[in-house]
């Protein structure tokens, strides 16, 4: 019997030492968990091979060159013809602070993408100055409900913070959350005046206009959907009005905490290799190409949507023309999209190593992944958002948003399939078809948004909640990718121009880029010039000669600086944002000396698309370098290699140098001009 007892006892004691390690097993795992839930900051302290991420990088070559190796350099460093360009958007003599009396309240539904939404809040913070009103914080998502996102954020705070953006204009505009109870009455009733603002309006349209009906009612409803309600160059008496765009675009519209921090994780966890990265941005939007006339760009049913598109564009006036447009004369005049397919063979050609980080930013690439195939089979580390966030992380910044109802077709239940054949049976005299068989399930990408109703109608149906839903993500989508584009070490845009022929997300971040720092390298390659480099060599790309290469090389390095003159040219008449200079920087050498002699290397075309940049005060001027330019006698970059049959395949032939430059030939005297020509200016043509 006691024999018994101890067994009894043992097991007894064995059961709860199981139970026992069980539970704290799942304490364990439950630890864990939360740790990767909630501890974000320490997800950048980690290389990305061992993170919870998709992407797992790749590199040839452990050791980073040292940034002042002539390659690097040549590849990465900054443009030292711009190292002396600050921002300074400071208000400039005589500028008052708004009086606590104006004259009225101006409200503002603001309607379009990312790029226009932030164009206009620009737009109608200048024309409140202008008028002296106070600003109702703007709306730019008119319902929450409608569009089935969250209801956590109202309009505005959906995607900026209310409150940096009410205290940064503190002293140039009065800002308030909301109307009056009177007057916000009165709207509801649509009983106070309503002015749909034509695109590019002048100061003088507000004025004489806008200004005596907000005099007598005290308050205007202004709708912007153009992308923009104000001229983007305007008279000199307005500069002042120039500068407050800047301070609104580059200080007071701060994102909210939420989509800061990830975007900013996503930054860390880009740069946790230790390696500079590449930020591309396709510009590949339905909207944009179908405007445009680029549709045999893409096959089979792409081409199709494209078109279909452009017909509905067609007979609402947004473009003008006929619907069959001849894409291939289009792309040769510069006015399609360059491919990704087109982006990686220049930066291939140009140097950049297959195992280069690139981060593919843009809300929509129209195609989806197929079309970024040829540039992943020609560098090894593309990535985008969703291969740098976890789910969660995304859900965290959308809110708790509601399960939608699905809307398609059930699957019918095996009770209606038992029903169909015993009336089948019971059906007239032998003998008799076969019996229906079972209905197809519709799935919603055959049904909706993209496949269905092409062939079935001539207008496109009406946005489902799902994809009004989907476009409030595109706008958080975009402010990630903005952040990380302005922060890189390197961007080459696809596409300078959107689905109304306006500069697009791409010009914005160039324009905050030139701005912020106007060093950084930023290629703006000319479209047309490229797709006729492309066509001289189609037959033989991976065979590329000398010439060629070389060709390439000096252009992409000219865009650097030729591109500026050609952004002011084209992109600023359009847009303010995409150019903000001179009017929002400053320099730290004297201009009359910059213009009367040679130091700074900066070209008579270049002098006149930056302008009459005024003078950095001598407290931005410490710790200035100064632009006289040294001879130097870089290194050799190619070790004199001649093959180029590896110049987009990874791991051929040729050592390491032969990958670090693209497989080019290019010969050692060669290379000391090209980097000679670029510390010098670019004037070499």
């Amino acid at each position: 019997m006691k024999g018994e007892g101890k067994t009894v006892m043992m097991k007894s004691k064995l059961k709860w030492v199981g139970l026992v390690g069980l539970v704290l097993s799942a304490l364990s795992l439950f630890v864990h968990f939360l740790l990767a839930r909630f501890t974000e900051d320490g997800f950048s302290d980690y290389q990305a091979s061992i993170t919870i991420f998709s992407w797992r990088p790749i590199f040839e070559n452990v050791d980073i060159p040292t940034t002042q190796s002539p390659l690097y350099r040549r590849l990465w460093g900054q443009i030292r013809q711009l190292e002396s360009l600050h921002p300074r958007a400071n208000p400039r003599g005589d500028y008052a602070e708004p009086s606590l009396q104006t004259n009225g309240f101006i409200f503002v539904r603001i309607q379009g993408g990312f790029h226009e939404i932030r164009n206009s809040i620009c737009d109608v913070v200048a024309v409140s100055r202008l008028l002296n009103a106070t600003l109702v914080v703007p709306e730019i998502q008119s319902t929450t409900s409608s569009k089935g996102i969250s209801s956590e954020f109202k309009s505005f705070s959906y995607l900026y913070n209310e409150e940096q953006f009410m205290t940064a204009l503190a002293k140039d505009v009065r800002v308030v959350k909301t109307l009056p109870k009177d007057l916000k009455g009165a709207r509801r009733k649509k009983k106070i005046p309503l002015f749909r603002v034509p695109h590019q309006a002048s100061p003088y349209f507000f004025l004489h206009h806008v200004l005596p009906v907000l005099n007598k009612h005290s308050v205007v409803e202004l709708v912007v959907s153009d992308g923009g309600c104000l001229q983007a160059i305007l008279a000199p008496q307005f500069e002042e009005l120039q500068r407050l765009r800047c301070r609104v675009s580059f200080d007071a519209l701060r994102f909210r905490q939420e989509v800061q921090e990830l975007a900013t994780n996503i930054l860390h966890r880009l740069r946790s290799p230790g390696r500079p990265f590449i930020a591309y941005d396709p510009g590949l939007t339905r909207d944009a190409l179908a405007y445009h006339g680029c549709a045999e760009l893409f096959q089979d049913v792409h081409s199709e949507l494209i078109q279909h598109k452009r017909a509905w564009m067609l007979k609402r006036g947004i473009v003008k023309g006929s619907l069959y447009v001849d894409s291939a004369e289009k792309r040769l005049n510069g006015s399609c999209p360059l491919m990704p397919e087109e982006i990686g063979i220049l930066l291939r050609a140009y140097g950049y190593p297959w195992d280069t980080i690139i981060y593919v930013s843009g809300g929509e690439v129209f195609g989806g992944q197929r079309t970024l195939i040829p540039l992943h089979s020609m560098f090894e580390n593309v990535v985008d958002r969703t291969s740098l966030s976890t789910s969660w992380e995304l859900n965290r910044i959308y809110g708790r948003e509601s399960s939608l109802a699905s809307d398609y077709p059930k699957k019918l239940t095996p009770v209606d399939v038992e029903l169909k054949r015993e009336a089948w049976k019971l059906a007239g005299p032998r003998p008799r078809p076969l019996p229906p068989p079972p209905a197809r399930p519709k799935y919603p990408y055959n049904i909706e948004g993209w496949w269905g109703w092409v062939a079935e109608s001539d207008n496109e149906p009406d946005s489902t909640v799902m994809e009004l839903r989907m476009n409030a993500h595109k706008l958080l989508w975009e402010a990630i990718d903005y952040v990380v584009c302005v922060e890189a070490d390197v961007f080459i845009p696809g596409f300078d121009r959107d689905g109304k022929g306006h500069p697009n997300f791409a010009t914005l971040v160039m324009g905050r880029r030139l701005y912020q720092s106007a060093a950084s390298r930023t290629y703006r390659p000319n479209r047309k010039r490229v797709v006729k480099f492309l066509e001289e060599t189609r037959d033989h790309l991976y065979q590329a000669n000398h010439t060629w290469l070389t060709s390439i090389r000096r252009h992409l390095r000219n865009s650097l600086l030729d591109g500026l003159t050609e952004a002011s040219a084209k992109s600023k008449p359009l847009s303010f944002l995409s150019h903000p200079v001179p009017e929002c920087s400053c320099s730290s050498h004297d201009p009359k000396a910059e213009s009367t002699s040679r130091p700074s290397g900066l070209s008579h075309s270049l002098h006149a698309a930056l302008g009459s940049i005024h003078r950095c005060p001598a407290w931005m001027e410490t710790g200035a370098t100064s632009l006289l330019i040294e001879k130097e006698n870089d290194e050799d970059l190619d070790e004199g290699d001649t093959s180029s049959s590896g110049l987009f395949l990874r791991g051929s032939g040729g050592g390491g140098a032969a990958h670090e430059n693209g497989g080019g030939e290019v010969s050692r005297e060669e290379a000391q001009l090209e980097d000679q020509e670029e510390l010098e200016g670019g004037e070499r043509r």
